[in-house]
């Protein structure tokens, strides 16, 4: 995840390589791309996906402590992209990154409901602040860059109907939430106003590969994985009865590549989530079947995970579905098995701080 942190270093790493003459061209061949956020959950596997179909990535992330950026998350594609050390709030850094590029997927910011009831003045400087950094880099440097934001389902706040549709009323009940629908309707604003090409996604759920594993403040499907694979009894909070959809990372990067390549998606919000929903408690269910010695158990909310639950939710997907095209097509128990070998395969990186280039970094 991005944001304030160490200031902007110079360039680490090399643009992507020429796809081999005998690889078909992609719609991405050649494109310049700017992730914000880029070496955290989904900014990485996005960089990956881009760089295998030969865009020229870049990637900025302040490797804030605890928010999960993690230099081994680019691993397959570490020389195919170009790295910086930055914060989204540095005005001078961002309107130098965004010079040139094609796209600008902005991922970054406090992404954990918990931690903004504890703390919301991160969510205020990274998600609001930043993101008027970036638009206004954008604007004045590069107008024409289409623009990609990943927003999150909690928008909504507790649904009035289910399932949830794009034109449903937002509540949000916690600062996270409040400063992610600000930033979305801030690219709003610079759509309307200023041209800039926009597309909106609000997130639900997403879960796998490369994701922090420290802490439970970011997925819940991710920590469950983890005590599945210590060992210890998963902690369902109340009955286990309350309905998500969850998605899988990879489908979630179809879903962002699909809209960001839509022209009809232009100026549009979509649900990124699943028509499918499923309990906690058949989560935990589906890792007990996947995972050798998994067990579960109930247990109470903890007071800021109960003031900010909104109930049941799970996403309408008609419209990214109808304009995109796009729709999830990976399993729970599919999605859920990949997610498990990932994470068997490499728990040195992600289950304490990793060594890289000798210098302590967040995992």
């Amino acid at each position: 995840m991005g944001g304030p942190g160490q200031p902007l270093t110079p360039v680490a790493g090399m643009e992507a390589r020429a796809l081999s003459p005998r690889t078909p061209p992609t719609p991405w061949a050649g494109r310049r791309v700017l992730i914000t956020g880029g070496l955290g959950f989904i900014g990485s596997n996005l960089a990956i996906r881009l760089a295998n179909l030969g865009a020229r990535v870049t990637l900025v992330d302040a490797m804030i402590p605890e928010y999960g950026g993690n230099l081994f998350n680019i691993e397959p594609v570490r020389d195919r992209v170009a790295i910086n050390f930055g914060d989204v709030c540095d005005r001078l850094a961002m309107n130098w990154l965004v010079k040139g590029q094609d796209y600008v997927f902005h991922l970054a910011g406090q992404v954990s409901h918990v931690m903004s009831m504890i703390d919301p003045f991160a969510d205020i400087q990274f998600n609001i602040k930043g993101t008027a950094v970036v638009m206004e880099a954008v604007r004045h440097h590069n107008p024409t860059a289409k623009v990609i934001f990943t927003g999150t389902r909690g928008q909504y706040g507790p649904a009035s109907q289910l399932p949830v549709s794009e034109t449903a009323p937002t509540n949000p009940r916690a600062i996270y939430e409040v400063s992610n629908l600000t930033a979305e309707k801030i690219i709003q604003v610079y759509h309307q106003t200023h041209g800039i090409p926009a597309v909106m996604l609000r997130l639900t759920n997403i879960y796998g590969p490369r994701a922090q594993m420290r802490h439970s403040q970011y997925g819940v499907v991710n920590w469950f994985v983890r005590q599945a694979l210590d060992g210890e009894p998963i902690r369902v909070f109340g009955t286990g009865k309350i309905l998500r959809d969850f998605v899988y990372v990879d489908d979630c990067v179809d879903a962002i590549l699909a809209a960001a390549t839509c022209d009809d998606a232009v100026g549009e919000i979509f649900n990124v989530g699943w028509d499918r929903p499923m309990t906690f408690l058949e989560l935990a269910q589906t890792l007990e079947r996947l995972c050798n010695g998994c067990t579960w158990h109930f247990a109470p909310f903890s007071p800021e995970r109960a003031a900010q639950e909104p109930g049941d939710y799970y996403s309408d997907i008609t419209k990214i579905r109808t304009v995109v095209g796009w729709e999830p097509s990976t399993s729970l128990e599919e999605g859920l098995r990949m997610t498990l070998d990932y994470y068997r395969r490499h728990r040195e990186q992600y289950w304490s701080r990793p060594q890289q280039n000798g210098n302590r970094i967040a995992a």
